[in-house]
């Protein structure tokens, strides 16, 4: 009786958490919109090396980003007011609140750090600084991924003691040390995977969705509830920027969202211990990156491009295919991938290991 009470309690306060950062981030947007456009913070295209991008999106070109910030912000804010009532008040509030050192204490800082260095970013591609016009040179940013993810690998290994990883099927593996670069690998690819899936209206947002949608439900069953209140408060927060960035999009989310949600993805992988299951529910993820990674190994070695243009949606967009058409084909990728992952997990967790 005890332990329906309680569960009935946190599904309670998941949905109470989703559907505040769901209406704070509408409050938000209007602000946040009107400060973009006033300092004309818009979207700016390269000055060259990518023609076929160019052409298709030119009309794009001068809609606001950075609209990613409406989640961070949102999530942040919802987060410290919860602690902060918890620390204030006695009694009630003390339950509600979801920041927990074991549990989102990392998730939280590691979106703040991520965020704030997507900002900064999206800022010089706005004021055309950096090579092409474009911001930041990509080896760069992956090295800014790394040294957001070798934080957060410190912060598992030595504080949280996480060494060992799940693989489905066969049990834990105890991989000592190397859990330091397996998780650095992690987080650079699910960041620098999120950087490249953000490129039509609505495509990111959509996809975010149903991998947390997926993780929530991962944490769910292990009991980790501050984590998965968390995950609501993103996926509020997702659903209100989605209502925006839909064709044709008020805004985009820009590396502000995308790094930053793309980082606490694969931190939720591996604090769940589930970074495997990263390959079903992650799987636009891999079939974008792996489109641009393929296309810059083509161009090396042989001389020629296999896609039109990359990451993958924009070689369909190439060929003639609507933008929504793209967006909505990828969503139900995602879904039908996080589905596949999910089951994997149940299955999992209710048949003893082979080793």
């Amino acid at each position: 009786m005890v332990e329906n009470v309680f569960t009935i309690f946190n599904v309670i306060r998941i949905f109470t958490v989703a559907t505040l950062a769901f209406f704070v981030t509408l409050a938000l947007t209007p602000l946040w919109m009107k400060f973009l456009y006033k300092y004309k913070l818009g979207k700016q295209l390269r000055t060259e090396g990518a023609p076929i991008f160019n052409k298709l999106h030119k009309a794009k070109e001068g809609t606001p980003t950075m609209g990613g910030f409406l989640i961070w912000i949102t999530v942040t804010i919802l987060t410290l007011i919860f602690w902060y009532l918890s620390e204030s008040v006695d009694g009630f509030w003390s339950r509600v609140n979801f920041f927990s050192r074991g549990q989102t204490w990392l998730p939280l800082g590691a979106l703040i750090v991520a965020a704030l260095v997507g900002l900064a970013d999206d800022l010089l591609g706005v004021m055309r600084i950096g090579p092409k016009g474009g911001g930041l040179r990509m080896k760069h940013r992956l090295l800014l991924y790394a040294v957001v993810a070798a934080g957060g690998a410190w912060w598992f290994f030595y504080k949280l003691g996480f060494s060992s990883l799940n693989i489905p099927f066969l049990g834990d593996f105890s991989i000592g040390l190397w859990y330091i670069p397996f998780f650095i690998l992690i987080i650079v690819a699910t960041s620098f995977s999120a950087n490249e899936t953000d490129g039509l209206d609505g495509l990111a947002a959509g996809v975010f969705l149903t991998m947390f949608a997926a993780y929530g439900a991962i944490a769910f069953d292990q009991g980790r509830m501050d984590l998965v209140v968390f995950i609501a408060a993103i996926m509020g927060s997702l659903v209100a920027f989605l209502w925006f960035n839909i064709f044709p999009a008020k805004f985009f989310m820009g590396d502000t969202g995308s790094m930053s949600l793309g980082v606490v993805l694969g931190i939720i992988a591996m604090l769940t211990n589930t970074p495997f299951l990263l390959i079903p529910i992650g799987a636009i993820f891999i079939i974008e990156s792996g489109s641009v990674i393929i296309q810059i190994v083509s161009k090396k070695l042989r001389g020629k491009k296999i896609f039109l243009s990359t990451p993958i949606h924009h070689h369909f967009e190439a060929r003639g295919w609507p933008e929504t058409q793209v967006t909505m084909r990828f969503w139900m990728i995602s879904a039908i991938g996080a589905i596949i992952g999910l089951i994997i997990f149940l299955v999992d967790s209710k048949i003893p290991p082979l080793f």
